[in-house]
């Protein structure tokens, strides 16, 4: 393993309109906090949560790493794979011999899907008036 020497390390995760600043400390206890709350109190649903976590668990760090997450804009949906993406990058950038166990994962892919925006002369971004003959 080729690990840096520092123990605090910064990221950026994006998805939707979300933003997530990622701090991870390596010698933690396992704590996360978003926002300067506890995960579970942050993010409501099994699936958010489950998100998040997946990033320690797939490399066993889960209970190892402190992180610590500013996040904006968007929804709780965004803001998890926001904050999933942040740690991600965080723990490459502190052991490269992760990128391949992430990248097999999907984990280190930015989702581009956002909402579409609506267009002039329709009702919504696809859907158009009702046609009518007479």
């Amino acid at each position: 393993m080729v690990k840096s020497d520092k123990d605090l390390f910064m990221a950026t995760g994006r998805r939707k309109t979300s933003i997530a600043r990622v701090r991870v400390n390596t010698s933690g206890k396992g704590n996360i906090r978003v926002n300067g709350r506890e995960l579970g109190g942050y993010f409501f649903t099994v699936d958010q949560r489950t998100q998040v976590t997946k990033v320690m668990t797939v490399v066993d760090l889960e209970g190892k790493v402190d992180v610590a997450a500013n996040v904006c804009g968007g929804g709780l949906s965004g803001q998890a794979g926001a904050v999933s993406l942040g740690v991600a990058r965080c723990l490459v950038e502190w052991n490269p011999e992760f990128r391949a166990v992430f990248r097999k994962e999907g984990l280190l892919t930015r989702d581009p899907r956002a909402k579409e925006r609506k267009k002039y002369g329709r009702k919504g971004a696809r859907k158009r008036f009702q046609w009518t003959k007479r």
